[in-house]
């Protein structure tokens, strides 16, 4: 299988998936985010993953993929229902205004 099969994959098996570092801030401010929504009910444990590429031997192939996908190779990657949503800015602004967690309530 390929890694951008892979990734594919992985990012249709969960209802959020997040490529990131472990210590890019903006990965940080976005899992955050996300925590909160799991600890509030919004957010299931069991439909959220963090890929922690930095810990990847195959991190430069992975962001060479997200840039072919998503039109950036930076992090974080955030997808949710299998669609890119975006990186730590925008998940940080859309959970500020209440899009985010209407969009997790999607399909539920």
């Amino acid at each position: 299988m390929s890694l951008a099969t892979a990734i594919e994959e992985k990012i249709a098996s969960k209802k959020v998936i997040m490529y990131s570092k472990t210590t890019c801030p903006y990965c940080l401010k976005a899992k955050k985010v996300f925590s909160k929504f799991i600890t509030e009910g919004t957010l299931k444990k069991g439909d959220y993953e963090v890929i922690e590429i930095d810990r990847d031997p195959k991190c430069t192939a992975i962001q060479t993929c997200m840039l072919k996908k998503t039109g950036a190779r930076t992090v974080p990657r955030v997808f949710i229902n299998g669609k890119f949503f975006g990186g730590g800015d925008e998940t940080v602004q859309m959970a500020s205004n209440g899009k985010l967690k209407k969009l997790l309530n999607e399909g539920c």
